[in-house]
């Protein structure tokens, strides 16, 4: 059931707890960072969340003001999209980020979303500005992206780009391997964890411009 729980506290921080502090709120604020998603794929991207919670968080949080849903673009159930006051939380979730790297892993099995990985793949790209643009087409989950790296910057957009210079499919764990070791591209390739096709140096362009993520498995204690 939904909660009205409140730590009955006028500090902004306790009255934001009071909007997301329960528990998956801010994780699904996460999976909606990039695009809006339905019900199905909101659930796939958490598996460790029961169906019927998921439903009370996603009351609350439109309820709240967090999200909102709309007609879905095609056919089928509506999507749930962030509102402007909702998508105020990216730097926040970013900066949370940033301070979990010290946190240690959960144990296995661990969920590793897609919008996690293509989170950390925009915002923590350090490219040359100086580096030809370039545009590769990743399919993560059986969902496609489009990957520009341009001016030093990397974007990331849902469906499928006009053209692309390269193009990998993997799962979000392999992507994020591949994140914190791009020099492991090529025995992926061979081992056919990943499939790459176009350009491979396009691809290592894109990989070797992040610094270590969030959820790697080989930085400080995790």
């Amino acid at each position: 059931m939904p909660t009205s729980r409140s730590y009955g506290d006028s500090c902004g921080i306790a009255r934001a707890l009071d909007v997301v502090g329960e528990r998956w709120a801010v994780l699904v604020v996460r999976e909606l960072l990039l695009t809006p998603q339905r019900f199905s794929e909101l659930r796939q991207a958490l598996p460790h969340v029961s169906s019927n919670l998921l439903a009370d968080r996603l009351r609350e949080l439109e309820q709240r003001g967090v999200i909102r849903r709309r007609a879905s673009p095609a056919e089928g159930p509506r999507v749930y999209e962030l509102t402007e006051w909702g998508r105020k939380l990216e730097p926040i979730l970013l900066a949370l980020g940033d301070w979990g790297i010290d946190a240690p892993q959960p144990p296995a099995p661990a969920a590793l979303s897609a919008t996690s990985v293509l989170i950390f793949l925009q915002h923590a790209a350090r490219l040359d500005p100086a580096a030809p643009p370039t545009t590769c087409r990743l399919e993560l989950d059986g969902r496609v992206w489009t990957v520009r790296l341009a001016a030093g910057r990397v974007q990331v957009q849902p469906g499928e780009p006009t053209t692309a210079d390269a193009s990998l499919r993997a799962e979000p764990k392999t992507l994020s391997a591949l994140l914190g070791n791009p020099a492991t591209l090529k025995a992926a390739c061979a081992d056919g964890s990943v499939a790459v096709v176009g350009d491979l140096s396009a691809i290592g362009r894109m990989l070797r411009g992040v610094t270590q993520p969030w959820h790697s498995t080989e930085h400080r204690s995790h």
